[in-house]
């Protein structure tokens, strides 16, 4: 009977794993594969003013080619910093005296460069919106007089769009950051600050949500301890709203990942929408491939950062079951 039961034992485990191995490899494969089948006979079928929409054997073709583009720019750079050096060594040694000057390459901004612009943009205006968002979600949920006061602001502010705020962004940006010096350009802080306007509020509700629903016996150990207001926060609420701080954390990441490609496409600052309006702009040929490309790394690099984020959060929570996927 043991041995039978053991058998059973090994079957079950291996029944699992094998359902296991279905769901997370052989499903998304097989769903992977119908989609590309779907887009490569789909896209014959579509006739553009730019010529036939591109397939995956197309897109792919591109994404090599912006591979390439990348590489060469940079061995464009550094074969002109080579030469610069040549040229002030070769003045040093005929004038000990010569200060060199240092010139900075000026060649166009790749693919990858296009990437790290937006990464850059998204996170400065993400965290400028964490920063104002969860302490005001936080003092919301301690008070129900400052939610009262706090809330329609929040419903009237929430659904506009990133097109209405833009124009406004940049007209007070225009306004305010005059300076002969500047640190960013102003097409950068319109992009970061339209994120900034447009990703707070998630993190808000979800903060004000999470504090307010602290369970009742925390809140009277807090009480016994005799914990100050300050305590309170740090030892008692942050670490109990924890989920629901960084349910709204990924929520106002994705939504600025998606506002920021607009906003840059308008703003033209530097990054991928700027890329995609650049493209769609030029009408080459290879335009639209170049555009889809650009459209699937949004969407990888999008669900990357979510997924950074869910790391983040089962790093920092307590409580490993309330984090969700």
């Amino acid at each position: 009977m043991a041995k039978v039961t053991a058998l059973d034992f090994k079957k079950t485990l291996s029944s699992d794993f094998a359902k296991q191995i279905l769901t997370a490899v052989l499903l998304p494969f097989i769903g992977l594969i119908v989609f590309l089948l779907l887009w490569a006979s789909t896209a014959k079928n579509i006739d553009t003013s730019l010529g036939e929409f591109p397939g995956p054997a197309q897109v792919y073709s591109q994404a090599g080619t912006l591979i390439t583009e990348h590489f060469a720019e940079r061995e464009k750079a550094e074969a002109f910093y080579e030469r610069q050096r040549e040229r002030n060594e070769a003045r040093m040694k005929v004038d000990p005296t010569y200060q060199p000057k240092i010139r900075d390459y000026t060649g166009k901004a790749t693919f990858f460069d296009q990437i790290w612009t937006s990464l850059y943009t998204v996170m400065v205006g993400f965290i400028i919106a964490s920063v104002i968002a969860v302490p005001i979600g936080i003092a919301c949920g301690l008070s129900q007089k400052t939610y009262s006061a706090i809330n329609p602001l929040i419903q009237i502010f929430k659904p506009v769009s990133p097109l209405a705020w833009l124009p406004l962004v940049t007209m007070v940006v225009s306004a305010v950051y005059v300076t002969d010096d500047p640190m960013f350009s102003k097409s950068f802080l319109t992009s970061a600050l339209t994120v900034t306007l447009c990703c707070l509020w998630p993190t808000l509700i979800n903060t004000a949500v999470g504090v307010s629903n602290i369970s009742q016996d925390l809140v009277n150990v807090s009480r016994v301890l005799r914990l100050s207001k300050l305590a309170h926060v740090f030892k008692i609420v942050m670490p109990s709203s924890i989920p629901m701080i960084f349910t709204g954390l990924r929520l106002s990441l994705g939504i600025g990942w998606m506002v920021l490609i607009a906003a840059e496409m308008l703003a033209q600052n530097p990054g991928l929408g700027k890329f995609v309006w650049d493209e769609f702009q030029n009408g080459s040929s290879d335009s639209l491939a170049r555009i889809m490309v650009a459209v699937l790394v949004i969407g990888v690099i999008g669900f990357m950062l979510d997924r950074l984020m869910l790391m983040i959060q089962r790093f920092v929570s307590w409580d490993k079951n309330a984090v969700l996927r």
